[in-house]
């Protein structure tokens, strides 16, 4: 089975008022430093990294482990951590230090001041670049499936959106960030990054903000269109479903079949109207561009993954855990509920802090 991993974005928040804090580097700090905790554009975020894994069981520990680390530190500044792809409420922000973020505040503005929004990054390992870009070029049709499955961002500046993932939505305001046209070769991909550099829209490679790259440190395919999940069972579910499609698409292009080729603008449409309606409407097909209930399109998901899935021993655990997911309704539909009642946007970073700690979520392999 390919080895994957998780890179998940949080928010380091004040336990009373619900606020983000910029604590990132103080935070690092009391943690030593470790390697698997990074910080990120905003001191008021914080990623950690697992390690690879080979099983469900691995991954799911150690994003267990990395939150309950976080949160354990960040007690000691007087402050939480909250698995949230958006602060509900509205408060300044804080750049990290750094030559490369400078630059980039400096370029993008208002871009760069509001940007605070945190995803679940899911590493697959692949045989070679080569059959990293093909599994690019074949897995462009799903993706916005895992924008609706992990939506867990409907508050923005102290507003409700309207959306299930605004995170989506803000996030876009980069110049290279959704889907990408299909690539071909490793040949090409090297041409379409070098040519978007030369452009000067963006600083460097690591700009390139695709909805799915290449890693650049690691031999993987690198899927970012999700939500950082309210709870753990959530990440570790999407990043067994990414596994499958990777592990799909590598045998699609090693049987010859050619991708599907759907059109950047109808991807855009697709990845859209998941952030637009996660999982309480309708979402596009992923094989047939028209909108259906979001239930046919996760069916065609399934179906899709199912012998990738099989051969791994995963499907069972993984058909029930979406369906529970369905029912239950992702971070959004949870945080909308905690809203609904007393307490204001407050009182759903206070309920987040929680969720984010919570060892829930049975994964019985063998169902």
């Amino acid at each position: 089975m390919r080895t994957f991993g998780v890179e998940e974005e949080l928010l380091i928040v004040d336990p009373d008022t619900g606020e983000p804090l910029p604590l990132a580097d103080r935070l690092l700090a009391v943690m030593g430093r470790p390697q698997d905790v990074t910080r990120e554009f905003k001191l008021e975020q914080i990623e950690v990294q697992t390690n690879p894994c080979v099983t469900h069981e691995e991954l799911l520990g150690q994003i267990y482990h990395g939150r309950h680390a976080l949160d354990r530190a960040a007690r000691q500044l007087e402050a939480r951590i909250a698995a949230m792809a958006t602060s509900p409420l509205s408060s300044s922000t804080h750049l990290s230090q750094g030559d490369r973020f400078a630059s980039m505040a400096d370029e993008y503005r208002i871009t760069a001041q509001e940007q605070l929004t945190c995803g679940l990054h899911v590493h697959v390992s692949v045989e070679s670049q080569t059959e990293g870009v093909a599994v690019l070029d074949r897995i462009r049709e799903w993706l916005p499936l895992l924008v609706a499955l992990s939506a867990n961002s409907p508050f923005w500046r102290g507003a409700n959106t309207g959306y299930a993932s605004f995170r989506t939505q803000a996030w876009n305001r980069w110049p290279t960030s959704g889907p990408q046209e299909l690539i071909g070769s490793v040949e090409g991909y090297r041409r379409l990054v070098d040519s978007m550099v030369r452009t000067g829209a963006i600083l460097d490679e690591g700009m390139v903000y695709f909805d799915a790259r290449l890693s650049q440190r690691h031999p993987t395919v690198e899927v970012r269109a999700a939500d950082v999940c309210l709870n753990a069972v959530d990440s570790a579910l999407i990043a067994v479903l990414v596994r499958g499609l990777v592990e799909t698409a590598a045998r699609e292009a090693a049987e010859g079949r050619a991708p599907l080729g759907t059109p950047v603008a109808v991807l855009r449409l697709a990845s859209w109207r998941a952030s637009r309606s996660g999982l309480n409407d309708v979402l596009l097909h992923p094989l047939e561009g028209r909108p259906v209930p979001a239930a046919d399109a996760l069916g065609a998901l399934l179906e899709h993954v199912g012998p990738a899935l099989s051969d791994g021993g995963e499907f069972g655990a993984a058909d029930k855990a979406l369906w529970d997911l369905v029912d239950q309704g992702t971070g959004e539909r949870r945080q909308r509920h905690v809203a609904s009642g007393d307490g204001g946007l407050a009182r759903v970073v206070h309920a987040a802090v929680e969720a984010t700690q919570q060892r829930d979520g049975a994964w019985d392999a063998g169902a």
